[in-house]
């Protein structure tokens, strides 16, 4: 009688920093409750790391059994040593990977170098154009014709790593910041899950400034909404 050689393999953790609602979490959770998740990646979301007490992406993660822990900026008196804690909070789970998925802190060279390569972001733009806040408002104030969102790893730099997946949507003649902002968000739930999917696989790995692919069909990490 054959036995699946994947059954009683550990499950690789894989540890959630968020600050907000929670929209992109949930596209995660969802994602890794398929089985591809348990039998091939063997991997898992262990916990939910967030820096905003009241953030609703605490309740999605207690909705789905995920493991969550606060640990509030605000009750620290530096960020060094707000980044010493969330370093504990998140070494107590041995990720494979750390997801920043609406995450609002920038974080230091020091606490990005502890985890390079294992530290990715989705960020609500077509990096490298328009880096930090209010990126839907300064592409529309740009006049781009399209616009989106990158999953990049964390580098020193904000908004800056080594893109690892890109959507693009078109920008439409009666956009507003709110219009656009929902349409990127859709596909944000998209690109993150194939994203973590596809580094978690070994498929993508961070070489520096690039991130280095293999055996990636063609779209896969490039979606086009028009």
């Amino acid at each position: 009688m054959k036995t699946d050689p994947t059954a009683d393999a550990p499950q690789r953790p894989i540890v959630v920093l968020v600050s907000g609602r929670g929209s992109n979490l949930q596209a995660l959770l969802t994602a890794a409750s398929d089985e591809h998740w348990d039998r091939e990646l063997q991997a898992c979301i262990a916990a939910v790391i967030s820096n905003q007490p009241r953030a609703g992406a605490i309740d999605v993660a207690r909705e789905h059994g995920v493991a969550v822990h606060v640990v509030d900026h605000r009750s620290f008196s530096s960020r060094d040593e707000f980044e010493q804690q969330l370093a504990v909070t998140i070494d107590l789970h041995q990720p494979v990977l750390i997801v920043l998925a609406g995450f609002m802190r920038v974080l230091s060279a020091q606490f990005v170098h502890r985890y390079v390569g294992r530290l990715i972001n989705i960020h609500p733009s077509l990096l490298p154009s328009f880096p930090g806040l209010n990126t839907h408002r300064r592409a529309l104030e740009a006049g781009v014709r399209v616009h989106g969102a990158t999953v990049h790893f964390v580098s020193k730099e904000v908004d800056s790593g080594a893109i690892i997946a890109q959507a693009v949507v078109a920008v439409d003649p009666d956009d507003t910041e709110a219009t656009l902002a929902a349409r990127v968000l859709q596909q944000e739930h998209r690109l993150l899950p194939r994203a973590v999917r596809h580094v978690l696989a070994g498929r993508v790995q961070c070489a520096g400034t690039r991130a280095v692919l293999r055996d990636i069909a063609p779209g896969e990490l490039s979606l086009l909404s028009v």
